[in-house]
């Protein structure tokens, strides 16, 4: 019995086993890319918060003295919570030298006809925060034009978030930075679980097997098609 199959049935065959390798490689780099970022997160340096912005220690624990902007507030939508749909929390809070970072404090639900937006209540008296330092933008995909904003409408519900937007609109330059709220912060809300990246190391661990899985699949049918034709007479021989 002689192995035969066609060159084009190789070619296709042979086309889809370079995509479904290809494919579980860039998985496989992208479990190791989040293997990083997560072994950074968990050892991260606690520091004073200007220490930590000027070394640009990124998941660093930091502390900050200040106070928070006790009227303006952006919050971002579509965040979901216990299946229950809400928005984040972002509130300016000024430093003692005038720096002014975003917080996130956290989650809060939206009402059920959105026709209004959840009240934030807010004490604007000096105090300390603690969380940790985060890079601007950090949340999701951009979707569509940036949403516009007011410099005299409070709080402000947006899509995603847009520094220079968010700057412009509260008169104020924003340090590139974004302070996630620890959970022992009375100052916050709910869901402060906070994580370096939404997708897990494990999970692109996961997708690299289905891919290559793929790619054995394509080998082992392009094999049993050739051991097919083999046996099949001169004259049904694709």
């Amino acid at each position: 019995m002689i192995f035969r199959t066609s060159f084009r049935l190789t070619l296709l065959l042979f086309v889809l086993a370079l995509i479904f390798g290809r494919m579980g490689f860039w998985q496989l780099e992208r479990k190791s890319e989040k293997e990083e970022l997560f072994e950074q997160f968990e050892n991260a340096p606690f520091l004073p918060v200007g220490q930590a912005m000027i070394d640009g220690e990124r998941f660093a624990h930091i502390e900050a003295f200040g106070r928070y902007d006790a009227s303006r507030h952006i919050l971002l939508d579509n965040r979901i919570h216990n299946g229950r749909p809400g928005v984040h929390v972002l509130t300016p809070f000024t430093l003692a030298d005038g720096t002014v970072l975003l917080v996130n404090r956290g989650w809060l639900p939206m009402p059920p006809d959105r026709l209004s937006l959840p009240a934030v209540p807010t004490d604007d008296s000096p105090g300390t925060i603690t969380g940790r330092l985060n890079r601007l933008p950090t949340e999701g995909l951009k979707v569509g034009k940036a949403d516009v904003l007011a410099k005299d409408n409070w709080p402000q519900l947006v899509t995603y978030l847009e520094p220079g937007a968010v700057s412009a609109a509260l008169g104020e330059s924003l340090a590139p930075w974004l302070v996630q709220l620890d959970t022992v912060d009375d100052s916050g809300f709910e869901d402060r679980q906070w994580k370096p990246a939404v997708m897990e190391p494990a999970v692109h661990g996961a997708y690299a097997f289905q891919w290559f899985s793929l790619f054995a699949v394509t080998i082992i049918i392009w094999i049993a098609l050739g051991i097919r034709s083999a046996r099949l007479p001169t004259s049904q021989q694709p």
